[in-house]
Order: structure tokens, then sequence, then C-alpha cells
């Protein structure tokens, strides 16, 4: 991974990682939870190959990014970082935005809030937000027991039970979620140094909590809130692995009936939620041929 460094935007400081020229097309890679920028390690050089700036963020919140005055950690909030991060790259129309897991969330809001700014779109590990809020409770039981942490992060244990052996709920997310994924161990220990500060494992509870809970949303980022639950203009590519115990495959079926017009989904067989380290060369292909069409 490059040299980590850092710069401002929408009144906050950011952590990143980069490769490729800063006059490239700028190709911004948001990662989700529990996870950090480190996980692009494998998309960034092929992205600076393929002629773009490339540029991993840490999302607010995790350190070494900054934890917001406002405390806004709704996922709208999130969506307008990654905008005002493609003003601060200095991006133009042909930017294309990456995001799994929660930076899935932000692309789908960051799009659709301004299309103007990002030419092409990937997401991946969580569908458009609009479908799964909406059939959150026609999930079967196995949906309901693979979300048990989006339940423990609404209680007020919810900081004592992340913190608690070590962090150890992440090393049993990551197995979960990823059952196939044998190399994780630099991965977690990567978010566990960027969550072990109580403020910024607050912080990435945060998120889950103004999930479900509107009176933690800042007015500021309304309209960017309400375009993510929005189906936008720029076309999306949305990969899922088969084996994914986060969000289980049967349950984004439906997930191609709320992506923009010209959009693609694709399940990528035998691999979890991490897909992207898991099969990196396959992802990176996956990715670089839908940016060049």
């Amino acid at each position: 991974m490059t040299e980590l460094k850092n710069i401002n935007a929408n009144g906050l400081d950011f952590g990143y990682f980069e490769a490729g020229p800063a006059d490239a097309p700028l190709a911004l890679c948001l990662h989700g939870f529990p996870d950090t920028a480190h996980s692009w390690r494998h998309l960034l050089p092929a992205l600076a190959d393929a002629g773009y700036h490339a540029v991993a963020p840490f999302l607010r919140g995790y350190a070494p990014s900054g934890i917001p005055a406002d405390g806004a950690y709704q996922a709208g909030a999130i969506a307008a970082d990654a905008n005002a991060l493609h003003e601060a790259f200095g991006g133009d129309g042909d930017a294309v935005l990456i995001g799994h897991d929660w930076g899935a969330i932000a692309t789908n809001g960051a799009t659709a809030s301004a299309p103007e700014r990002w030419r092409r779109a990937v997401t991946m590990s969580v569908p458009p937000l609009g479908g799964v809020l909406a059939d959150f409770f026609n999930y079967d039981y196995g949906q309901f027991k693979r979300s048990f942490y989006i339940f423990l992060f609404q209680t007020p244990l919810a900081e004592a039970g992340a913190a608690a052996h070590d962090m150890a709920l992440i090393d049993g997310l990551w197995r979960d979620w990823s059952p196939g994924y044998q190399d994780a161990a630099e991965d977690i220990a990567h978010v566990k140094e960027s969550l072990r500060d109580p403020a910024h494992l607050a912080a990435a509870i945060g998120y889950y909590r103004a999930l479900f809970d509107p009176s933690r949303h800042v007015a500021a980022y309304a309209a960017e809130q309400e375009a993510i639950t929005a189906t936008g203009e720029t076309p999306i590519l949305y990969l899922h692995g088969t084996d994914d115990g986060c969000i289980g495959a049967d349950v984004v079926q439906g997930a191609k009936d709320h992506l923009p017009a010209g959009s693609r989904m694709e399940l990528v067989e035998g691999t979890g939620h991490f897909l992207h380290l898991e099969a990196p060369e396959r992802i990176n292909r996956e990715v670089l041929a839908w940016l060049a069409g």
C-alpha cells in the first residue's frame, strides 16, 4: 500500500491511500464495516494501471480520519463526503465511484444526488438500501440471525460488546461473512487499529444507530439522505458473493429492480462478503471492464 496521506473535505480530515497520477480521472473507493481503506490494496494499483487516479479514504470516524463535530453518521453524510472528496481531488464528469458495504450505500447516495460528478459506479455486498429497508421484515429467520449485530448496535451494550476480548466480535464477523477467506488476519488487524480508540469504535457503531433513528440525522445532509433510497442515473455494476454470510445471496435477488437504467448485477460464485479480497483478480477484471464500458 502507498504512503498514507491526508486531505480535508466536507469540513473533515480524511486519511487516504492513492495510486496513479493526480491529473488522471478520479476513481474513489469507499470501504465499509468492519473494514478500512487497506482492503482496496489489490484494486488501487489495477485502477492506476488503467489510467485512473485511484483514491481510498478511511470513512468518517475511522482512524486516521477525523470524528465529525456534528456527530453525523447517517448514510447521507457519507454520500456527501464522497461528493466533497470528488471536489477536493479535482474530479470531473469522468470520475468513477466504487463502494463496498457502507461504501456501497454511500455510492448509491452520492451518484443519485450528484450524477454529473460520476460517470459509472460499482457497488459490492450491500444492495440498494431502498429495497433492503422495504423488505427488511420480509426476510426469513436465517437473515435475521445474520443481522444480529445490527440489533446489538442499537443498544447501550454495543460499545462494550464490540470491544470485549480484544474486539473478538470483529474476528467473528469476518469469519462468518467470508467463510472461505483464510487470509483475513492482516485486514482484521487494520480494522482493530482503526477502531481501537473508544471514540472511533463508537463512530463506527453510530452508522447503524443512525440507520433506524431519524433523530440522529443532521439536516445539512437531507438531500443526500433522500438520495440514499432513490434510483439514480449513473449506471452501476452490483457484485455480490454467493457465499456472503452477512447478507445472503437469496436476499439480493431483487436488487436489480432498484438499480439505475443501464446497470448490471452479478453474483460472484464462491465468494463471501469481502469478495474484492477473496478473489481480487476476478473482481479487478469485472470492475475495470465495467468502467471501460
